[in-house]
């Protein structure tokens, strides 16, 4: 069984856990080094990036990270996860991966008061069809020329893919099914 580690510094990481346990593997809380050296894939949960990023750096654990997912850990951001991951957050300087070529935009979508759920469709196999959450979400305005567009909501990209590493503005782990869970225990 597939061990993956979700970073436990701030966010929703027990979400993430329970659909890696559907998805069938084994989910782990992700605080230090060793943790880190110990995923076999990796998810960083939705959140607030600036802490996180912050926390990261606070705990020693930033370089490692970025050096782990360079060597191609499978890695899933959702929301804030994805700003961490992304070379470029429009508007802002903060700690994070850099290594998923897109361009994000912060709360792209409103408040809090703003979330919504709606119907998508992905190249996901298995995933074809699924609800998506958004809460504060960023979007992706901008992406380079390796990174493939795995769904769209409103013309603009919701779920990424570059190598090992998936983006995703919205919040898979809210909804039944771990399709997507599934999806980056298989790359």
């Amino acid at each position: 069984m597939k061990r993956v580690g979700v970073l436990a510094l701030q966010g929703d990481y027990a979400a993430h856990e329970r659909a890696i346990l559907r998805a069938g593997a084994e989910p782990f809380e992700v605080r230090t080094l060793e943790d880190i050296d110990a995923a076999e894939a990796l998810i960083l949960p939705g959140g607030e990036s600036t802490v996180m990023g912050s926390l990261l750096v606070r705990f020693g654990l930033l370089e490692r990270l970025v050096k782990r997912i360079a060597e191609g850990l499978p890695v899933f951001g959702t929301c804030a996860g994805l700003i961490l991951l992304a070379t470029r957050v429009e508007g802002y300087t903060q700690p994070g991966i850099g290594l998923l070529d897109v361009t994000v935009r912060r709360n792209a979508y409103g408040r809090q008061v703003f979330s919504f759920r709606t119907p998508v469709r992905t190249k996901v196999p298995g995933a074809e069809k699924l609800e998506a959450v958004f809460i504060r979400a960023p979007k992706i305005i901008a992406c380079g020329p390796k990174v493939e567009v795995l769904a769209e909501y409103e013309g603009s990209p919701i779920l990424v893919r570059q190598g090992t590493m998936l983006g995703a503005t919205f919040h898979p782990e809210l909804v039944d099914g771990a399709a997507i869970h599934s999806y980056l225990i298989n790359l």
